[in-house]
């Protein structure tokens, strides 16, 4: 079955647009969002000077000196976009915001109103580009995938054609932003699939034994069929969450602050009926009855975590928008516009009990956030890094635990397993002396000057060395002239069974520290 005939609305290269425009950065002038040190997004002036995705950013500067360099915010893009949505939804209704930088409508109703598909088009590219002052593509075909693509091609699929519109396409563009498909396109690639029209052309059985059900919406995106049964569910009407403000709520700040619980208490309601949201309508009404409404579309089933992102998303757009309330937020409200089956949150046969565990625990950890605050409860993250204390990163609960680095870093001088059990907050001097009583130090080649003899901690009785391993140097700042970036890391094992990570920063006065214990 094919999709719903769907309108697409696309702003090329919205994070990078939007964050020169909250910059005052010049539309004019090369601009890029980096992530992790690398470029997520870039307007068309710098992909002329050969900056792209991916790229590292000293690559890219290097490539394009005078390039904008902006930090990647998701909040400031759906900000931003508000009056982009508010413009489409001007000429036409049921507008769904998918992401920020892409709404969708459905285009029946509102062609037939303009006089056609092509006439609505023009309407709305013209109109768009006069009120938000933002380019923008229209694409329209059957399904919203087909539809997306479409309007990065500016094209108009004829109904029933979308398979073969997508056939020839690359089999990457199953990897949108937000569908986290990357691994399913690699294996695909090196499978020899290499167009959405040869995944297209496998048996649906075969696809559901090999790749399950991701790969069977993947691959029926790229069939041109609908990314869901047409079987939805009504969604009962107390599934609807409603929260009310006293004092007004008026701030960004306490708008995120409310997302999170408020997130979990609309995902546990659908989760206790067996359902998952893929369409949230978000309504506030303020303090001298103006009425706000927003839908927002997701291509999975909604987490908490993505229902708080854009509960706290919408609220900027409508706290910071030019035609913002003129009055504080005193009810909003969450409806569920659509809902599938939750088999994906189902409890696995195996590992129930800890299951349950885990969401007894997540749910005692947003209360205290609830009572302290959003940063008052954090979880421990392995990141990248050298030093033990250098790859622990703490982030909040409930924000997104997605490691900075980027995938494949190598980190020369890296420890290896097993990393200590105790890492020092505060690292304790140690001296560590050769068998001549002789301060060991790191030499011109890069090695010990002598083996380690003695060690004695923060001036306290030394203790023999029975055993030791390294160094494991780190050359870091190698431009600069007192060799601050510059260390090096070794392990001793002591008389007293005591195993010690210690460590020995360059610098002018360069000192041995103990960074680690191990049991």
């Amino acid at each position: 079955m094919n999709g719903k005939r769907m309108l697409v609305l696309w702003c090329p290269d919205w994070p990078a647009v939007a964050a020169g425009a909250a910059e005052g950065h010049s539309p004019h002038l090369p601009a890029a969002v980096f992530c992790a040190n690398r470029v997520v997004a870039c307007t068309a002036v710098a992909r002329s000077a050969g900056v792209r995705r991916g790229m590292r950013r000293r690559e890219a500067q290097a490539r394009c000196p005078e390039l904008g360099v902006f930090g990647e915010d998701d909040g400031r893009d759906a900000r931003l976009f508000e009056p982009v949505a508010a413009a489409v939804e001007e000429l036409v209704v049921g507008v769904e915001v998918v992401r920020p930088g892409l709404v969708a409508v459905p285009v029946d109703g509102a062609a037939g109103y303009f006089g056609g598909e092509y006439q609505l088009v023009e309407k709305l590219v013209d109109h768009v580009s006069g009120a938000a002052g933002v380019e923008c593509q229209v694409g329209v075909a059957d399904g919203l995938f087909a539809a997306t693509l479409a309007a990065h091609r500016s094209a108009l699929v004829e109904r029933g054609a979308a398979a073969a519109f997508l056939a020839p396409l690359g089999i990457h563009e199953l990897d949108q932003p937000g569908a986290e498909r990357a691994e399913l396109v690699d294996l695909l690639k090196r499978l020899g699939l290499r167009t959405l029209g040869t995944f297209a052309a496998l048996a649906e059985r075969d696809v559901i034994t090999r790749f399950g059900s991701a790969g069977l919406l993947a691959y029926r995106l790229a069939a041109g069929r609908s990314d869901r049964p047409p079987s939805r569910r009504k969604p009962p009407p107390e599934l609807a969450v409603t929260k009310t403000f006293e004092p007004p709520l008026d701030r960004v700040d306490a708008a995120a602050f409310i997302a999170k619980p408020l997130g979990e208490r609309f995902h546990a309601g659908l989760a206790s009926r067996g359902l998952a949201c893929t369409r949230i309508g978000i309504y506030a009404l303020t303090e001298r009855g103006e009425e706000f409404g927003r839908v927002w579309r997701c291509a999975e089933p909604l987490t908490p975590q993505g229902i708080a992102d854009r509960v706290r998303w919408q609220f900027e757009g409508w706290l910071k928008a030019r035609d913002r309330p003129t009055s504080g937020v005193v009810r909003l409200r969450l409806e569920p516009e659509e809902t599938v089956e939750g088999r994906s949150l189902q409890l696995g046969l195996l590992g129930t009990e800890h299951a349950l565990a885990a969401d007894k625990a997540a749910r005692a950890l947003v209360r205290v956030q609830g009572l302290l605050g959003p940063e008052s409860v954090f979880t421990g993250l392995l990141d990248g890094g050298r030093g033990p204390a250098e790859r622990v990163r703490l982030v909040p609960w409930g924000d997104p635990r997605a490691e900075t680095a980027p995938e494949g870093t190598t980190w020369p001088g890296r420890l290896p397993s097993p990393s200590p059990s105790i890492v020092l907050d505060r690292p304790v001097r140690a001296s560590v002396v050769d068998a001549d009583g002789r301060e060991v130090a790191i030499g011109a080649r890069r090695r010990v000057t002598a083996p380690p003899r003695q060690v004695s901690l923060d001036g306290g009785e030394p203790k023999l060395v029975l055993d030791w391993a390294g160094p494991w140097l780190v050359d870091g700042q190698w431009w600069a002239r007192d060799g601050r970036g510059v260390a090096a890391r070794i392990q001793v094992l002591l008389e007293d069974d005591t195993a010690l990570l210690l460590a020995r920063m360059g610098g002018d006065r360069p000192v041995w520290t103990i960074e680690g214990m191990y049991d």
